[in-house]
């Protein structure tokens, strides 16, 4: 595995088969919300398009796919590869299909996905993913909407969340940027009248993906 990347920004492109048309896009992502919300948000866009395949690998390394009515391992897979063959965490890509009229067969479809997501890649380009600071936070129940809101603000990650130990707060456990963390944790106490707050910090990496393992839909 190389230096943990991230994509530089929006990137798209076009690739088209036997008058079938492929639009790759790609995406940064804080998390699994996200990434539904910019699926969504594709579909809405292409009404009318016969599939929207999409990949992502989250900032947490945990990776998942659709196929999207394509033959099984013929879109969303590859798509994932192509993130993962470039260190890419906290990336969404989606590849829109208008379908053309000609059966490509698996081998076509694999490299029709696999060449508009390396377009799409290609256009938004990849910066170093920074150094990551994973923040222990507790939030009066009230006060979550907020937290959770500011937290993606910061290109941040919820990690894990504990509604148990405190009858009163939850414990949060959220993972952002080191060089943002203290901007964070100001501006978390501003937000919420002090009633929310940072009650450790931890600098560490993330585990890469291939210790999380992956899913599929």
């Amino acid at each position: 595995m190389g230096e943990r990347m991230r994509p530089a920004g929006y990137g798209t492109g076009t690739y088209e088969e036997k008058r079938s048309r492929f639009i790759g896009e790609l995406f940064c992502v804080s998390d699994e919300d996200q990434a539904k919300e910019l699926i969504a948000q594709v579909k809405k866009k292409y009404p009318d398009a016969r599939h929207h395949c999409w990949a992502w690998v989250l900032p947490d390394g945990s990776c998942r796919w659709s196929d999207d009515g394509e033959p099984g391992g013929t879109a969303g897979g590859p798509m994932a590869a192509v993130l993962k063959g470039a260190d890419l965490y906290g990336a969404l890509c989606v590849v829109t299909r208008y379908f053309g009229g000609t059966l490509l067969g698996s081998g076509g479809l694999v490299r029709a996905y696999s060449k508009a997501a390396g377009l799409a890649l290609a256009d938004a380009g990849t910066e170093p993913d920074p150094e990551k600071a994973a923040l222990r936070v507790a939030c009066p129940w009230e006060q979550l909407d907020k937290v959770h809101r500011l937290v993606r603000e910061y290109e941040g990650t919820l990690v894990e969340s504990d509604y148990a130990s405190d009858p009163e707060k939850a414990l949060l456990t959220v993972e952002l940027p080191a060089d943002r963390a203290e901007t964070f944790a100001r501006r978390l106490t501003d937000a919420t009248g002090g009633r929310a707050a940072v009650l450790e910090t931890d600098n560490h990496g993330l585990c890469p993906w291939y210790k999380k393992g992956y899913a599929y839909e």
